[in-house]
């Protein structure tokens, strides 16, 4: 009997898939697809066909390949054509859709089914004319007055990755009720064959829209200010190279020393075990530029240009600043310019920000992590996330943006190198002005997301009393939301003692990790304590990280 079932259930997945391969628009997975149903490998089909992606608040990302369980035509033409529907139920009937799309494998693919799915359903359709930065589509949409837009990429994952980020017509990205009102679209959607997809119709943009954001980068510099700071730049071999360097050119900054072997888009990311900044070995051949020119700072992006990273040079060789600390260096330079409005940031990020926002009397919020979250607090006027993500320009571009990032640390970096001083003195500043803030970072990929799943419930269930020999002295379940935070899944964790340690953990929205972010104020008296506080502070999160490990299981 049970025989019997299994091969039903084995039937059943060759109708599935033959029934998928029908419809499939893509020669590259039909051929994929067709060879697994060949070959009988029912494993793998049963992987691919076990569900569908899910489209939520990060719209859709996962591998390229045949299948409703991974990234292909088929699917982003279902995603466009519930997203179509969504917008003409909210009486947008003919309003404008901008998309754009990054380097990534089928990203120029996916963009232009989205044109002509919008345009088939009545909408307005126009394509940014090339791969260009994520951030170029979110100044767009607000630029060009459209009802929405679509960015086609997976950011800093994998290269067999690939993604689709929705905005609204305020130009952040989505949030609840519109993701799941969108995916109710989606999966309304039942042949491809019923979806309209003309061959044209849609409107091809030329330069003007990019002519148009760099000149709005304008307002991030103040005129007249230093421009000396030598930079070298890498691009990760994604698509900000083009227009960091006609930005930097544009404002006098010396021309950044590229990083040939990463300066190129390249789907493949050759040089990188993944295109991440933050990820260990991918800023080896910048190191090695810096090494060689002696710059005064490095300046990466990743492969979508939305997140910038900074190192900055030490006795002991290279240092990439942790997003936090360029976070609250950005923080200072903007309340020494003056800035009014509200600071903001993730619950994840340091609690510096608050300390920098109530000192300079301006005022601060924190939000659940995501720049859909930090884009929407009322009269923001700077919001940044730990992962590398800053919002210097809200008014030009409601996301986080690594070009107009990279000019104002390159500001900063020049009006101190004029000065005689250094990123690194600013830090130091800050840590006597507030205490020296440490945090780090347990991050676990996984390759079976129950790991996190279960390490989640193991600190539900029997949650942790002390880490690192402190007491537990508050313990919030974020699931349930909060009076500032709706819900989320999440845990955040606060511990007794001087160092006001805090810890939160959470699978990550956007790639197969568990991420938990740990942080403590090491009081400092005076400049000679700052290397001591620095040992110390390292000391407690790392046997905090070793405690936390143990109460996960992993």
């Amino acid at each position: 009997m049970q025989a019997q079932a299994q091969a039903q259930a084995q039937d059943d997945l060759i109708i599935r898939a033959q029934a998928w391969l029908a419809e499939d628009p893509d020669p590259e997975t039909a051929a994929e697809l067709s060879a697994l149903i060949e070959a009988g490998d029912t494993a793998e089909l049963a992987d691919r066909f076990s569900g569908t992606l899910q489209f939520g608040t990060a719209g859709l990302r996962g591998e390229i390949g045949a299948g409703p369980m991974r990234m292909n035509r088929g699917v982003v033409i279902r995603a466009a054509a519930g997203l179509a529907a969504y917008l003409k139920a909210q009486g947008h009937d003919g309003g404008l859709v901008v998309v754009g799309y990054d380097a990534r494998y089928k990203s120029a693919d996916f963009a232009r089914d989205t044109a002509a799915v919008m345009t088939g359903a009545g909408l307005r359709a126009a394509l940014l004319p090339r791969p260009l930065p994520t951030p170029v589509l979110a100044y767009a949409i607000r630029h060009l007055g459209a009802v929405a837009g679509v960015e086609v990429t997976a950011s800093h994952n994998p290269p067999r990755d690939n993604g689709y980020k929705v905005y609204l017509g305020d130009g952040s990205q989505i949030v609840s009720p519109a993701d799941t009102e969108i995916a109710a679209q989606i999966a309304a959607v039942e042949k491809l064959a019923d979806v309209p997809r003309p061959e044209s119709g849609w409107q091809e943009l030329g330069d003007e829209v990019l002519e148009a954001y760099l000149a709005r980068t304008d307002a991030v510099l103040t005129p007249g200010s230093p421009r000396g700071v030598r930079t070298v730049y890498t691009a990760m071999h994604g698509v900000g190279k083009d227009v960091v360097m006609a930005a930097f050119a544009r404002h006098g900054f010396p021309e950044p020393v590229l990083v040939a072997e990463q300066a190129e888009p390249d789907p493949a990311f050759p040089t990188v075990a993944f295109p991440n900044p933050e990820e260990p070995g991918a800023m080896d051949l910048a190191f090695a530029k810096a090494t060689e020119v002696q710059p005064d700072i490095v300046i990466a992006n990743d492969p979508d240009a939305d997140r910038c990273a900074v190192a900055v040079p030490t006795a002991d060789g290279w240092r990439m600043l942790r997003g936090d600390e360029v976070g609250a260096l950005l923080a200072a330079h903007l309340v020494h310019k003056g800035a009014r409005g509200v600071f903001a940031e993730s619950i994840v990020s340091s609690s510096l920000l608050g300390r920098i926002a109530e000192a300079a009397g301006v005022g601060y919020e924190e939000t659940l992590t995501g720049f859909k979250w930090i884009a929407r607090v009322e009269g923001l006027r700077y919001g940044y996330e730990e992962a590398l993500g800053y919002c210097v320009d809200p008014e030009g571009v409601r996301d986080k943006d690594g070009v107009t990032a990279a000019l104002l640390v390159a500001e900063l970096a020049s009006v101190l190198k004029e000065q005689g001083r250094t990123l690194t003195d600013l830090l130091d500043d800050l840590a006597m002005a507030h205490g020296l803030h440490a945090t780090d970072q347990l991050s676990v990929r996984v390759s079976d997301l129950s790991i996190i799943a279960d390490a989640m419930a193991a600190l539900r269930t029997q949650p942790p009393v002390s880490l690192a020999g402190l007491r537990v002295v508050s313990a919030e379940d974020l699931s349930k939301g909060t009076e500032s935070l709706p819900p989320t899944d999440g845990l955040r964790y606060y511990l007794d003692g001087e160092y006001q340690a805090r810890v939160i953990a959470r699978p990550s929205g956007t790639e197969p990790k568990l991420k938990c972010y740990l942080e403590v104020v090491v009081p400092v008296a005076e400049a000679s304590d700052l290397a001591a506080a620095r040992v110390r502070g390292q000391e407690v999160l790392d046997a905090i990280k070793k405690d936390l490990s143990a109460a996960m299981g992993i």
